[in-house]
């Protein structure tokens, strides 16, 4: 099968290559997927888990990529869940070969039901996204009704999925990004904007949430506009900053298979869209996957037509 692998971690993303590598067996609660599309984040190239195992043993060549749209073709021993023929999408295992290839092998409860009227492009464009800003909003950020949240990098992959996610659950939604930005961040639901290059963060004064996928100086000072009993999440490590009286808190995106539910059912009924920046082919991959100009929203390579 055809695959992109990563050899070299000093070169990161420039060190892709287009190679044959065999196609992955079933094993034990494994399926393996026919990928039609893959989505990208730019950030794995700095993630360990893609150049080792847990063992912290080196894995290369691996095969990136963990978010995929696609058709099972084949059940490992005791698999459950899942049916050859289904269309399926879902989160793969970081420290395992990913998704950038024609096949990969993949644990079934990672794999969600991908209907019908949804695009396979569409459905490798949720996982990571969908599940980020679901989790962080959700399961971290505890975000009701009436709360105000301040969602970082607003026009991005991810931060478009937290402000329409947390606009439909009733938070007022401030979000920030780069002067370009303004527009897209605001036709995805934000109420109000920051240019972080050009207006003052402090002025939007207290809120409940900041959803952090900056870091750096722009974590610490959001810690400090976080209300009593707020919260700080983010995805970028352990918080370098914390509010005053609130929590902060990292964590890492998990797969879950109810909560893909729930993404996709938003999608197919107009309540949540997406944002894709560039679609391309895995013969193009390596050129999409080292773009010459900023991209905002999620990189898909079609691996099928």
């Amino acid at each position: 099968m055809k695959a992109i692998v990563v050899t070299d971690e000093a070169a990161g993303r420039a060190g892709m290559t287009l190679v044959e590598r065999p196609e992955p067996p079933a094993a034990i609660n494994d399926v393996v997927v026919q990928v039609h599309a893959s989505g990208f984040v730019p950030t794995e190239m700095a993630w360990p888990s893609t150049w080792t195992d847990r063992r912290d043993r080196d894995r290369t060549p691996s095969i990136p990529g963990h978010e995929l749209a696609g058709v099972v073709t084949a059940l490992g021993y005791g698999t459950t869940g899942v049916s050859v023929g289904q269309r399926v999408l879902g989160l793969a295992d970081w420290h395992r070969d990913g998704t950038l290839a024609e096949y990969v092998a993949i644990e079934a409860r990672n794999l969600a039901p991908l209907p019908g009227d949804v695009d396979f492009t569409v459905g490798a464009s949720l996982p990571i996204s969908g599940l980020t800003a679901w989790q962080g909003l959700f399961d971290h950020g505890r975000v009701q009704a009436g709360q105000s949240v301040l969602a970082h990098g607003a026009a991005g992959a991810v931060g478009t999925m937290v402000t329409q996610l947390a606009r439909e659950a009733g938070a007022y939604v401030i979000g920030t990004g780069r002067a370009a930005d303004r527009q897209k961040a605001l036709d995805f639901g934000a109420q109000e904007f920051v240019d972080l290059d050009n207006d003052v963060l402090e002025d939007v004064g207290g809120v409940d949430l900041v959803f952090d996928v900056i870091g750096g100086d722009i974590q610490k000072r959001s810690a400090s506009l976080i209300r009593a009993g707020g919260t700080l999440v983010t995805v970028v490590g352990p918080p370098e900053a914390r509010p005053a009286d609130g929590l902060a808190i990292d964590f890492v995106v998990e797969s879950d298979r109810g909560q893909l539910n729930e993404i996709v059912q938003r999608v197919r009924d107009g309540r949540l869209r997406t944002n894709i920046g560039n679609v391309a082919t895995l013969d193009d991959a390596v050129a999409a996957l080292n773009p010459t100009e900023r991209i905002t929203g999620k990189t898909i390579i079609r691996v099928r037509p």
